[in-house]
């Protein structure tokens, strides 16, 4: 052991001695690379870069080697040659320059001296405190969460500078926590004066005659629409209607609301929407794309009112497959909201008071049924990928507390609408791509072949083999087969997810590219105009290609200029979004798991890397079990394994692993919870095992003392520990209670005696080697959710 940490310190030194030499050098012209820099809460980052190729890495660069740069900076890189990159790496460098400075303005705590203040970052990321001068501070004092913006970066040995331009209130203030990651994404629910009067002059109804017969726009009200929805869904962009024929083959209808008839280009509410790009749902809130009286009112397909909407209209054979369709502007009726619940106590259920009382849509949800399970079918054959990711539920009180945490997964309702979305995106995209139009597709690119190979190598592990090409690519349907012959077994849990993080991120482009997930040569996203940007310009460029077929040349050469910087955008905003609604669940997950601190959980380990593994509950938090606290071994990270692997006694740590842990530590501030492993832990850890049980029997038996001392019993309407929150999380992770206190007395000690008895001298260490492994860098892994 002695001997490899010497040899380890020796090639670090080697190294360390050939960067020194590069550094103070002048680069040449192919050692620099430009892209945007990510740092990680250690102080470590890696540079994307800019118009980065499929096979091109990302690039790793060192505490030492960042300079003044923050986080989101676009930078210069200087590469260094590869005898001197760390072993285990394949990209490395330094930030030679700043290019643009990304972090404008920043979030954080507020804290006074006598002359002058400072401010230390929300963001981990952001490493320094920003220096605050006397009389720029905007009235905050100690402890006020405050928004900074920086007028002096961190550059010539002096610290980042800045001024106070908003107080949010205190830290631990209700809604400062979900206002304060608000301000960081730059999202704000409210819309500047020029935008909100052009909402308020629109009208909040129409007059159909008015509309029926012009520019090609059709009547539909006479067909039964409906809209299926989430109960609390407020932006209705979607209805669907559904007819069988004799032969078994449907008409399907999908109508989506038509906001470019509302939303104009370059005028005011054009402008804010595309800023904003798309609408987000962060845990307690909706900061909607366009102003509530488009996004509720006229454009919101609401039943029983007359609504301007844009028609995919398909024929589709008893197979699933679109045989014919018409695109084309409509005014329809809404007949019904539905919402999930409803749709699955008929179809799924066949709830006999629920069908009984909605007797008028019973054809028409049956056929829905029908088309869905054909297309569903269809898209299989055709090797669509089905990862299903279970969405987490937070439950808040009034004051914006996290009181619940529940696991929602897809249901029949949810899959009929999503297949008939599906069908239609589908059918836009082939219809103006092969009539050559400019566009904006949703592409999803093949997986990079290094991953596809780590991927099979660990695949053949278990038997199985993915076929690919010269190229390195492969079928969708090659990998569903793979992943449907594991269905069920042990080994589903870690190729699954590690096929899943294999895939690359959708996005927004101007040519067609396809979509690798779906399996679909083509594809768009057409039926959320009010959620989302790019579906309101597909919108936009069908409506101009209505008149002739083809949008005009002059219009075509503008398009062909702007699209792909317009997708780029609504890619970036994309990803704000996403970004923006994990951090404020994730917040909330945390908050809400820090009464069980302690407590003893069972659990899957969803990540391995360099430095530990995560481990994900049952109700779908996931906390780091640090290699440090791992007693019985020193443990090294074995890549193709997905696994920590002991290097004495081979004990391992592997993706899909069940282990028992105990929460040790719940981080608001970071949003982060740590775990220690059960069985393999400091036996300190095991003094906090069962803590809520004690706390809850400690209370009960305060509650009495204080009953017998006042001479009576607790009054019928007290709330006691039996029907506590905390009780109901312990029946939701199903711990074992002991029996009684002696049991547990005797239980807990005999578990410290073993784990004494078997905890070695030292404790493990993270040898350089793998202390900060650029490829499992990420607290939090970055799932695709597509659709």
């Amino acid at each position: 052991m002695m001997k490899r940490k010497l040899q380890y310190k020796k090639i670090d030194k080697k190294i360390k001695q050939v960067k020194n030499k590069i550094t103070n050098r002048e680069p040449e012209a192919e050692e620099l690379v430009t892209g945007v820099l990510s740092l990680s809460s250690r102080g470590f980052g890696f540079v994307t870069p800019e118009g980065k190729q499929k096979n091109e890495e990302d690039i790793f660069i060192g505490k030492s080697g960042l300079h003044t740069a923050m986080n989101g900076d676009t930078v210069q890189v200087r590469l260094f040659p590869q005898y001197a990159v760390t072993p285990g790496r394949s990209k490395e460098g330094e930030v030679y320059k700043v290019i643009e400075r990304a972090n404008s303005k920043i979030v954080g705590i507020f804290a006074a001296s006598r002359k002058f203040g400072f401010v230390s970052p929300d963001d981990t990321r952001i490493r320094e405190d920003i220096y605050i001068p006397e009389g720029q501070f905007m009235g905050a004092t100690t402890g006020d969460k405050v928004v900074v913006e920086v007028t002096q970066w961190p550059e010539n040995g002096r610290k980042a500078e800045g001024h106070v331009v908003e107080v949010l209130g205190k830290a631990d203030a209700p809604g400062v926590d979900i206002l304060s990651i608000m301000r960081h994404y730059e999202l704000s629910e409210t819309f500047p004066e020029a935008v909100q009067q052009a909402a308020g002059n629109v009208e909040q109804s129409i007059n159909a005659e008015d509309h029926i017969g012009k520019n090609g726009r059709e009547d539909r009200r006479h067909l039964k629409i409906v809209t299926i929805d989430g109960e609390d869904a407020k932006d209705l962009d979607d209805g669907v209607y559904v007819e069988k024929h004799e032969d078994g083959s449907f008409f399907l209808g999908v109508y989506i609301a038509d906001v470019s008839w509302y939303v104009r280009e370059n005028q005011p509410l054009d402008i804010e929407a595309q800023a904003r790009g798309t609408s987000v749902y962060l845990v307690d809130r909706v900061v909607p794309m366009l102003p509530k009286e488009l996004s509720n009112g006229i454009c919101s397909l609401n039943a029983g009112v007359d609504r301007l909407s844009m028609a995919c209209e398909m024929e589709i054979s008893p197979e699933g497959r679109v045989t014919k369709y018409k695109i084309l502007p409509v005014v329809v009726h809404v007949y019904r909201r539905l919402t999930y619940t409803l749709v699955n106590k008929i179809l799924v259920e066949r709830d006999k008071d629920f069908c009984k009382d909605n007797e008028d849509i019973l054809p028409l949800l049956y056929n829905l049924e029908e088309v869905r399970n054909a297309m569903y079918s269809y898209r299989h054959r055709r090797g669509a990928i089905n990862f299903e990711v279970p969405e987490i539920k937070v439950k808040l009180d009034e004051k914006g507390r996290a009181v619940g945490l529940k696991k929602r997964v897809s249901n029949l309702g949810e899959s009929i609408v999503e297949q008939c979305m599906l069908a239609a995106n589908e059918t836009v995209a082939e219809h103006m791509c092969r009539r050559k139009q400019p566009f904006m597709y949703r592409i999803h690119e093949q997986p990079e072949p290094g991953k596809i190979e780590a991927l099979n190598q660990l695949m053949m592990t278990f038997g199985l083999r993915l076929r690919t090409s010269q190229d390195g690519s492969i079928r969708p349907k090659d990998l569903q087969i793979a992943l449907e012959k594991i269905a069920g077994k042990p080994e589903e849990k870690i190729l699954s997810t590690v096929s899943l993080r294999s895939m690359q991120q959708a996005r927004y482009a101007a040519e067609n590219e396809g979509h690798f997930g779906l399996a679909a040569e083509y594809y768009t996203h057409f039926t959320s105009p009010i959620r989302r940007y790019p579906d309101l310009i597909v919108h936009r460029l069908l409506r101009e290609s209505f008149p002739t077929g083809s949008i005009p040349k002059e219009r075509r050469e503008q398009l062909i200029n702007k699209l792909p910087e317009m997708a780029d955008h609504a890619s970036k905003r994309e990803r704000i979004a996403v970004a923006a609604e994990r951090d404020t669940t994730d917040l909330k997950k945390v908050e809400y798991m820090e009464q069980f601190v302690g407590d003893a959980f069972e659990g899957v380990i969803s990540s391995v890397t360099g430095f530990g593994f995560f481990v994900e509950l049952d109700n779908g938090v996931e906390g780091l079990v640090h290699m440090t606290s791992l007693q019985d071994d020193y443990y090294d990270y074995v890549e193709s394994r997905y696994a920590l692997v002991g290097n004495h006694h081979h004990r391992s740590y592997q993706l899909g692993d069940t282990v028992e842990v105990i929460l040790v530590r719940a981080s608001v501030e970071e949003k982060a919870l740590d775990f220690v492993v059960k069985d393999n832990c400091d036996s300190r850890a095991l003094n906090m095992a069962n803590s809520a049980d004690r706390r809850a029997g400690e209370e009960a038996g305060k509650a009495t003392e204080a009953a017998g001392r006042s001479g009576r019993g607790a009054h019928k309407g007290d709330k006691g520990p039996a029907k506590s929150d905390k009780k109901a999380a312990k029946k939701k992770f199903d711990r074992k209670k002991p029996a009684n206190a002696k049991k547990a007395k005797a239980k807990e000690n005999k578990a410290k005696t073993a784990v004494t008895a078997s905890k070695p001298k030292k404790k493990t260490k993270v040898s350089k080697r793998n202390k900060h492994d650029h490829k499992a860098v990420k607290r939090k892994k970055d799932i695709i959710v597509e659709i």
